[in-house]
Order: structure tokens, then C-alpha cells, then sequence
């Protein structure tokens, strides 16, 4: 209370007589707001509760005493400017005072006097306060950088005597005097190298006073971050892709505000902007080492995803073996085989031979890239279906071709009997190996018989038809002849076998010189190994 309200009081107070014991009135001040209620409290004796001829209460708000209410025996009387705002209890003088107002604050006495003629007297200041109000957060940014912004949040209100204090959500804002800290007055709130979740509570400022308070609208303040945990997938997943196919990469990246994501493709950027990119019937062109650039404008930050890389390969079509078109003769002819595809790349190529791998040889001599084999010469076992197997990461054809090799005769031998008795039919037959087939001639003793299949056939066998049958095979693709001999011996009833050949009477003879020879050998060594006989005479 300053001095001048203190000589008011006391000239109030002299005015109604001096204090009577302890003051009816608590310590003050009082407080009151404005617009609402304030009640005057007493403190009585209970002997004094209703014994009170007269209750009057003034006040002085600095420009002199002012009649507030008075009650006596005659009844009560209410000062100007306080009708229907006061009222009074005549039997504990207690006072309430309504729509308090700026002009109310200031210093209030009452005086109460008992039957007894004993004066009861206290006075008090009361304090008409400003409602609290329009309570308001300002920041000095409107969007802040996680790490690089530090922000100021200021908290102002209208109101007396005020307070402040900041919630975080509904539990109290915690400061560490470094990171984040609060004036003096705790009106300022500043978080240095911000966080994204430091402000994201919401926030709340409250200010308040000893009879109110209030709280400011929920403050959310953007914090702009990343990009971060870029991530980047490759749908499918190998790294060998077949041309023609669907590849579809994704990026994702956490960032506020959204990252912008670049697409970049061996780190040349792609003019495709998005999380998403999409390779319809890719092209081999297309293969390459794919990323994407994660940005963000307002932070001003970049981040490059890990790298994917895939091999877009055609599939092997068309597969073909070229081979020679001319006729192949074993042991003069020369085969080159090239296998090549009309479409496609092939890694491997395997040969085979009718059905089993190829195996090389002085002859057959396979290139270095197994695209071609040399066959040199060729050999009647050379013929048969050869395959070739190209083979990539994504395909697998094949080719085969044919190959015939011309050879023979040869192996020709005739097949029938030596000799037959006269009348008896004769067949002989004549064989021979040889590609393609050998056609057949025959000859008797020499001479052309005009028999041209492979069987020479006799109905009745004659004596003249005894003789040298030769039959002659030939090729006329390898231009190559070969003949074998054959005796018949045709004989009479009753003769002698002349089935024997020349070769056999020969035998017969030299086997039986040889034996005489013996023979005489022989005999000449016993007569010599004789002892002679002497004679007694």
C-alpha cells in the first residue's frame, strides 16, 4: 500500500473512531477480477453474530471517502455507483461486491458496532485485476531446419500480474539450459539446432495469475529434415534381365517436406522425376548401374541411394548350323560346321554327336570359341545328326544338321556253294559295305556274264557252268570298285570230286613229296646205324 492510501485509511479510520481490539478484517490484500465477484470476508467473535446495531463499509480509491453500505436499525442504505452490486450481511459483515471494475480497486474499512456499544473495525486494499487473456505464441520462423535452425517462441498476454509457464502436449516443457532454455520471465522459449520433435507436442504457453488462467491456442512449428534412410528396390531382382521384359525400381526416402527423388542411370540423370521407375520391354541399351538422388529444398540436403545394376541379355533365337552341300567322300572330303543364332549373344556352345558330346580328334578339331568344328578328312563313321547347344544367362536353342559320308565298297564277299552234281539249282549271293549302296557285276572266267544285281542264279547247273565266278562291286559317288572270286565245280553222276581247288591239290601234292621224302630219310639213317656182322670165318 503506498503512502497515500495509508493516510487515507487513516483518516478513514478516525472518522469512524478509533480500532476496538483486533481487526475484523483478514491480512490483505484482496484480489478481485474484473467483470467478477469479490466477497469481504470478517472475522468475528461468535458472541458478536448478530448482535451488530450497524455494518457500514466505505472506500477510498485516492479521491476521498466514498459511502459503499451502510446498514443501521433503520435500514440500509447503498452508496452511489453501487446499487445492485453490493450486498451485505448485517450479521457478520461480510461484504460482495459484483462487476468489479478498474475504478474498484483501492482501500475499504468497515466499522460494525454491537449491542454492547463496542466498536468493531478493519480495513483492507483490494486489488481489481485484468482478466487473463489473448494468450498468443509467435515464433520467429515460420518453418525451421532440423539442425541448423534455432527457434525463438515468444509468449505474450494480456493480464495482471501474470505468470508463465509451457507444456509440451500436457506435461511440462523440460529446459537443460543448452538446447533449450527460457528467459528470465519464462516468456521466451528458444531451441538451438532444433529437432524435429522438439516442437511437436503441440505446445502450449500459459499464463496465469493468483486468480486465473489461460492457455494459448496448441502451437505446432514445421521442422523441415532429411532426406534420410534412402532405400531403392529392383522388381525382379536379378541382375541378369531377358530383353523384352518388365523392370520396375522404387525409391523411398524419409523427408519433410517430400524428398524430390532423381532417377540416374550409369550417373547421367534419367528425365524421370518420381518414386517410381518403370522399364517396359526393356532394351540391352537399357542395362546399366540405376540409382536415385533424394532432395530436398528446403534443407538443401541430397542423398544417393545404393547402386543397382542389371544386365538386360537377348534371348538366343534362331539357332542355325551351316554345313557343306556338296557330297562327302571318306577320306577325300573335307566338312566345316559353323553354328551361329539369328538373334541373341550366346555365352556357351556345346557339340554333339548324335546325342553325346563331341569328342575332338587329329580329324575333328572344334575352334577356339566352339562356334565352328573341322572334320578333315572325313570318315565313313563321321556320319550321323549333329546337334549344336548355344546357351546364354536367360535362354537356351539348339540347332542340328545331318551329315551323310559316301564310302565303300568294300568288305564285298559272295556267299554260295562250291560244288553242286549237274541239274542242281545254284545261288550265290553277293555282299558288299558301301554308302550309298554299290551296284554289282559278274563275270564268268573273265568274261561279262550281263548279270548286274547282287544274286547270280543257275536253275539247272551243267557241266560247262563249273568255272571262276568274280563278282565286282562299285560306288559311283566314291568312284571306288572291288571284286572277289568265287569256283563252282560242277560234276557228273559217278565222277570223281573235282570240287577240290587248285590251292587244295597243290597242298595235297606238296604234302605228299614232303612225306616220301621222309620216308626215304629215314631208311637210308637205319641201314647206316646197322652194326656189320663179322664173319667167324
Amino acid at each position: 500500500m503506498d503512502l497515500f492510501n495509508l493516510r487515507s485509511l487513516a483518516i478513514l479510520l478516525s472518522a469512524v473512531g478509533c480500532c476496538n481490539g483486533q481487526s475484523v478484517l483478514p491480512a490483505g490484500p484482496l484480489e478481485g477480477v474484473q467483470g467478477k465477484n469479490v466477497t469481504f470476508k470478517t472475522i468475528i467473535i461468535p458472541t458478536d453474530v448478530g448482535n451488530f446495531i450497524t455494518v457500514s463499509w466505505n472506500f477510498n480509491g485516492g479521491s476521498g471517502l466514498v459511502p459503499v453500505v451502510t446498514s443501521a436499525p433503520n435500514g440500509e442504505t447503498v452508496g452511489a455507483g453501487y446499487a445492485g452490486r453490493v450486498s451485505l450481511n448485517s450479521s457478520t459483515g461480510v461484504l460482495n461486491l459484483a462487476s468489479l471494475t478498474a475504478k474498484d480497486g483501492g482501500d475499504y474499512a468497515v466499522t460494525m458496532v454491537t449491542n454492547a456499544a463496542v466498536q468493531r473495525t478493519g480495513a483492507t486494499l483490494l486489488k481489481v485485476l485484468e482478466p487473463v487473456s489473448a494468450v498468443t505464441i509467435t515464433s520467429n520462423l515460420n518453418e525451421a531446419v532440423e539442425f541448423n535452425s534455432t527457434v525463438v517462441l515468444t509468449c505474450s498476454a494480456k493480464g495482471s500480474f501474470l505468470t508463465y509457464k509451457w507444456l509440451n502436449g500436457t506435461t511440462p516443457l523440460v529446459t537443460d539450459g543448452k538446447h533449450v532454455t527460457l528467459s528470465a520471465n519464462s516468456t521466451v522459449l528458444t531451441v538451438a539446432g532444433v529437432f524435429r520433435k522438439d516442437l511437436v507436442g503441440p505446445i502450449y504457453c500459459t499464463a496465469f495469475n493468483n486468480l486465473e488462467s489461460d492457455n494459448s491456442a496448441p502451437f505446432n512449428l514445421t521442422v523441415t529434415y532429411g532426406p534420410e534412410n534412402i532405400a531403392m528396390t529392383v522388381t525382379p531382382t536379378a541382375e541378369i534381365q531377358k530383353k523384352g521384359s518388365n523392370i520396375t525400381l522404387t525409391c523411398s526416402a524419409q523427408s519433410s517436406p517430400a524428398a524430390v527423388l532423381q532417377w540416374i542411370r550409369n550417373g547421367v540423370p534419367l528425365n524421370v522425376v518420381g518414386p517410381k521407375l518403370v522399364l517396359d520391354n526393356v532394351a540391352v541399351a537399357q542395362s546399366g548401374n540405376y540409382s536415385c538422388m533424394a532432395s530436398n529444398a528446403k534443407t538443401l540436403r541430397y542423398l544417393e541411394s545404393t547402386t543397382a545394376k542389371f544386365t538386360v541379355v537377348e534371348a538366343i533365337s534362331g539357332a542355325k548350323i551351316t554345313g557343306p552341300n556338296g557330297t562327302l567322300v571318306a577320306g577325300n572330303s573335307t566338312a566345316n560346321l559353323s553354328c551361329q543364332a539369328t538373334t541373341g549373344t550366346a555365352d556357351a556352345r556345346v557339340w554333339l554327336k548324335n546325342g553325346a558330346a563331341l569328342s575332338p580328334s587329329n580329324r575333328v578339331v572344334v575352334s577356339a570359341d566352339k562356334s565352328s568344328i573341322t572334320i578333315k578328312p572325313v570318315q565313313k563313321e563321321d556320319s550321323g545328326e549333329y546337334q549344336c547347344k548355344l546357351t546364354n544367362a536367360v535362354s537356351t536353342d539348339s540347332a542340328s544338321l545331318k551329315i551323310v559320308i559316301s564310302f565303300g565298297p568294300e568288305t564285298v564277299s559272295v556267299k554260295g556253294v562250291n560244288s553242286v552234281k549237274v541239274t542242281e539249282p545254284v545261288m550265290l549271293k553277293c555282299a558288299a559295305v558301301s554308302l550309298p549302296a554299290a551296284t554289282y557285276t559278274w563275270k564268268f572266267n573273265g568274261t561279262l556274264t550281263g548279270v548286274m544285281t547282287s544274286e547270280y542264279g543257275i536253275d539247272a547247273a551243267v557241266a560247262t557252268n563249273s568255272g571262276i565266278y568274280t563278282c565286282e562291286a562299285s560306288n559311283a559317288v566314291t568312284g571306288l570298285s572291288t571284286s572277289v572270286n568265287h569256283k563252282l565245280s560242277v560234276k557228273e553222276e559217278g565222277t570223281l570230286d573235282e570240287g577240290l581247288t587248285g590251292g587244295q591239290i597243290a597242298g595235297i601234292v606238296i604234302g605228299v613229296l614232303i612225306a616220301l621224302v621222309l620216308i626215304i630219310v629215314g631208311v637210308r639213317y637205319m641201314r647206316r646205324k646197322k652194326t656189320p656182322i663179322e664173319s667167324p670165318y
